[in-house]
């Protein structure tokens, strides 16, 4: 922000320079206010822009890790069930600093900003007061006991002091001014005070904006009468300090003796728009200066102090690698023109982070990953995957006889590992999407969420949890780091409880698939009003763990538990597609294709309960809703022999033809 204010400071200083000590004196003076107008919206606009060249189109991000499970007590109860709310359990809402420069700035616009609708309000109160009366297209209106004349817009304000001679060389003059529409020009100038008020730079361009309308105005109005009476004229009042500052002035003592000695000067010769050609080199250079600040600054800061290297092997931190971690995570977090990368040596097997410029040329092979926090912070890392992966498939040719040992990151395996009530997906990104959504559940209702206060830890917890699912479905190798070992432990006992999955396969074969899992703990604080309402409920389960599914009249014959799953997501899959309103997306105007995820019970009676669903569109959710409560009563599902509260998640791909919007 700060380097921002100066930007805008120091463009406009040029300007104005180049404008006083070049272009002031001219009397093109409609080329000059264009000038001053263009400028001082450029100096506000070009440290955004930045000239880049044409990316080429690159490939895909690799997806190299599950999303965080965020874990831990909170102050308000929080409905796992529904996907949203589940990424975010646990976590208090963190309020951002103010910083009391931050205040200031706020405080002096607001301060300005009231002194604005001040003077806005003594206009309105001057125009509802006095005496009006129709010119033309413009009102006058009659100030008591005054000399004043001004134009504000269509309105033009006149002392009842002033002569019957002065009043009609008044009138002509300011008929320009709302012609011109000089007040919008003063009126920009007003937002610019109110938003850069500790500038002096906006007060002088609005100064000199004003003097350039009284140019204007004279230059025209002098053609329609001797010139030796206008002078007369300016020269004869009794000045009146004006309190407006967006008004154009007939009087203005300041501005009196500049506008005479620019009445009487001859007219500029042509050549001298010649002049006006500086212009385009001045907001080139200025944005060649914007442009490359990254670069400059890339060179004022010892990025080397975010730099460190950990073994494949570490399962923690050293305090000091920790120390440097936080530190690397912190400042690209808030420095977005800065990225890491991350660069795997199979030799050493280490890998080496450090900080770079996004402008500096990447080594061949790093593929761009964003990596994204439960507080909306992010930053981008390059990491050198697929030369990783290429070393990988190269090792599993030498040790072809090692079933085992052929593993395919979860990032480009052709069909993910998945739970068996995600395999009736079609895509292999919504089986991903079904498998981490429910790997994220099964942890947040088994992890041990008392086990923070029997370690007496506090505030947020980071863990991370590395896995494997072998080509029969289970899991294998669970490492895990975390600040205590315990916390350790808790999640490699977590994830070996997670059910057998359908294997993952590559080119047609059964593949071992690792995994990287972060989890986020949350302890919460022990004066909390609530305790565990992150986890399910006692007599709630996943769909998963049912030994009885949910079913109707069509599924009750059913034997096999597999079978009578199976029977009832085609159930609520086709009756979903045959009661969604399929008009609804003309009727909204949609286009393409649209993903709602809708999360339901189905409790202990069998009945609908606690619909929710998250889409592009609220009536798209409003109708997802109304179709997944008008589901017929079922017989409940059953674990242990005992009838329990199903939670279940259906996504819904709602898909608009050319012909017919609103196809699910």
């Amino acid at each position: 922000m700060l380097h921002y204010i100066l930007q805008t400071v120091a463009f406009q200083l040029v300007f104005l320079m180049i404008y006083d000590l070049v272009l002031r004196k001219e009397t093109f003076f409609n080329l000059n206010r264009g000038y001053l107008l263009v400028t001082a919206v450029l100096s506000v606009v070009i440290p955004f822009i930045k000239i880049e060249q044409i990316k080429s189109v690159v490939s895909k991000d690799f997806v190299i890790t599950l999303p965080e499970v965020i874990i831990g007590n909170t102050t308000t109860p929080i409905d796992l069930t529904h996907p949203e709310i589940a990424a975010q359990a646990g976590l208090p809402i963190e309020e951002p600093s103010i910083s009391i420069w931050s205040i200031i700035l706020i405080l002096g616009m607001c301060i300005t900003m009231a002194v604005f609708l001040f003077k806005m309000s003594r206009l309105v109160w001057l125009t509802l007061t006095y005496k009006k009366r129709w010119f033309g297209h413009v009102l006058i209106i009659e100030l008591l006991n005054s000399t004043k004349a001004f134009s504000f817009f269509h309105y033009i304000f006149m002392g009842e002091k002033l002569k019957p001679q002065e009043r009609a060389v008044i009138v002509k003059h300011e008929i320009i001014h709302v012609k011109e529409k000089h007040t919008l020009d003063l009126l920009l100038f007003e937002i610019l005070r109110i938003v850069f008020w500790f500038n002096p730079l906006v007060y002088m361009y609005q100064s000199r904006i004003a003097l350039l309308h009284e140019y204007i105005a004279d230059a025209k109005a002098i053609k329609q009468q001797n010139p030796k009476d206008y002078y007369q004229n300016l020269l004869s009042q009794i000045f009146e300090t004006q309190e407006f500052s967006f008004v154009n002035p007939f009087f203005k003592q300041s501005f009196i003796k500049k506008r005479i000695i620019m009445l009487s000067k001859s007219k500029s010769k042509q050549i001298h728009l010649l002049k006006y050609l500086l212009f385009i080199p001045m907001v080139f250079a200025m944005l060649l200066y914007t442009t490359s600040y990254a670069q400059e600054s890339k060179n004022q800061i010892d990025l080397s102090q975010y730099s460190y290297s950990m073994s494949l092997d570490d399962t923690q931190m050293s305090e000091a690698t920790k120390k440097t971690h936080e530190a690397y995570e912190a400042f690209l977090k808030s420095n977005h023109d800065y990225v890491s990368w991350a660069k795997f040596d199979s030799a050493s097997k280490r890998v080496f982070y450090s900080v770079h410029s996004k402008n500096e040329e990447r080594p061949d092979g790093f593929t761009k990953h964003t990596m994204r926090f439960e507080d909306g912070s992010y930053y981008v890392t390059y990491m050198n995957l697929s030369s990783v992966i290429q070393e990988t498939m190269e090792i599993r040719d030498l040790k072809a006889s090692d079933s085992q040992s052929e593993e395919v990151p979860f990032a480009i395996v052709d069909k993910s590992p998945t739970f068996d009530f995600c395999d009736a997906l079609k895509t292999n990104n919504e089986r991903k999407k079904c498998m981490t959504e429910n790997v994220a559940m099964h942890v947040n209702k088994t992890f041990n969420t008392n086990l923070a206060s029997s370690l007496g830890l506090s505030g947020k917890q980071r863990i991370n949890v590395i896995f494997k699912v072998d080509k029969q479905g289970f899991i294998t190798e669970v490492k895990s780091r975390a600040p205590h070992p315990a916390l350790e432990k808790e999640a490699i006992r977590v994830i070996n409880e997670l059910p057998q999955f359908i294997p993952g396969e590559h080119k047609g074969q059964p593949v071992v698939v690792p995994y990287s899992l972060p989890i986020i703990f949350q302890v919460a604080d022990k004066n909390s009003p609530s305790k565990n309402t992150n986890k399910l409920k006692k007599d709630e389960v996943l769909f998963s763990e049912l030994d009885k599914a949910p079913s109707n009249e069509n599924c009750e014959n059913i034997v096999s538990n597999e079978d009578s799953k199976k029977c009832f997501r085609d159930f609520v899959s086709s009756y979903v597609n045959q009661n969604f309103n399929t008009k609804l997306a003309s009727k909204l105007g949609l286009e393409h294709q649209y993903r709602i995820v809708l999360a339901f019970k189905i409790n202990k009676e069998g009945a609908v309960v606690q619909a929710k669903a998250t889409a592009t569109h609220p009536e798209l959710e409003t109708e997802a809703i109304r179709v997944i409560n008008s589901l017929p009563k079922f017989t409940p599902g059953e674990l242990n022999g005992e009838p329990v509260t199903v939670n279940y998640f259906l996504p819904i791909l709602f898909q608009t033809a050319p012909d017919q919007k609103g196809k699910n």
